[in-house]
């Protein structure tokens, strides 16, 4: 497929994941705006989801054409990087009629992310790619090659496709393509937290965990709405865990960094990289509760392996 930011690989896919790396506002705009104007040229349905300086940039270059366009600040929208598969993505790309090419410009990777939130980051990006398998969408997501540390532009290699070298035009298969390895690598586990609240749970007293989980909540700051979703997500996950993680688990709620935290460990293994990251269908029983956190916390990190998962989310005070 010949874009305006370059031929997207030699693939028999019809989905296209290139990252564009940009030294400058010039590369940025060189190329996202000839993207979606040749998209919107072509009929098709076209979003972009960046952090809003880049958003406002991109909106006063587009003109008239960004009416047409699904605009989205990825820092609102994708602060949970496990949000924006099902959240952003495959909302808007599902919402299109069947046929149709779908393009977006998705930016989950910014300076200024914490060290804490980045592994989800490159989980996310590479999953992508099994996410959309076999669609016709093309994702093309900007990496600023100047202000990210060298790791992140290699991450970006392993997790793409194909790339578009800064300032150089075709796009090129890249030969550090792995998003299998990228998962299995920032599949890191999560320290244990000695001072938290510590509920074990089973079946039996999974009300108790919930309002256990409340009460410490309600203790270290979180009211209203936050405080209802720290509720939420320790019933789906403290469910999860009796029915796919052997019966029963345990349950810690901290705080810190200007959040509280609610962790659940268990001894159940969690094989399908894309679970909570596919959209619910209107039909489905079941299968919703890691959907649910994802779309309710600021951050969720997940660590799996032969000893059990662990499942922690951030909610903010």
């Amino acid at each position: 497929m010949s874009t305006a930011a370059g031929t997207v690989g030699a693939t028999t896919d019809p989905f296209l994941h290139p990252a564009l790396f940009y030294r400058d506002e010039r590369e940025y705009l060189d190329g996202t705006v000839p993207f979606v104007r040749e998209g919107l040229a072509a009929g098709e349905p076209v979003a972009v989801a960046v952090p809003g300086d880049r958003l406002r940039m991109l909106r006063d270059a587009l003109g008239a054409d960004a009416e047409s366009v699904r605009l989205l600040d990825m820092r609102e929208a994708g602060r949970n990087p496990g949000r924006i598969i099902p959240g952003v993505l495959r909302a808007f790309a599902d919402a299109q009629p069947a046929g149709r090419r779908v393009r977006i410009i998705g930016e989950p990777v910014w300076a200024g992310r914490s060290s804490t939130e980045y592994p989800a980051c490159v989980q996310h990006e590479a999953l992508i790619n099994a996410a959309f398998r076999g669609r016709t969408v093309t994702i093309l997501c900007p990496y600023d090659a100047v202000r990210l540390p060298g790791h992140v532009l290699e991450d970006a290699h392993a997790t793409h496709p194909t790339v578009i070298p800064a300032g150089s035009r075709p796009a090129r298969d890249s030969e550090a393509y792995a998003p299998d390895a990228a998962v299995a690598r920032y599949n890191e586990p999560l320290p244990l937290v000695t001072d938290a609240m510590t509920f074990p749970f089973a079946a039996d007293s999974l009300p108790d965990a919930r309002h256990a989980a409340s009460d410490e909540g309600r203790r270290l700051g979180l009211t209203g709405v936050t405080l209802q979703d720290l509720a939420l997500a320790t019933a789906e996950l403290t469910t999860n865990s009796v029915l796919h993680g052997g019966g029963g688990g345990v349950l810690r709620v901290w705080a810190e960094d200007g959040h509280v935290l609610c962790e659940v460990r268990d001894g159940g293994r969690m094989t399908d990289p894309l679970a909570g990251r596919r959209p619910a269908g209107r039909d489905q029983r079941g299968g919703r509760g890691l959907l649910m956190v994802n779309l309710i916390a600021d951050l969720v990190r997940v660590h799996t392996g032969d000893r059990g998962t662990t499942i922690r989310c951030w909610f903010p005070r």
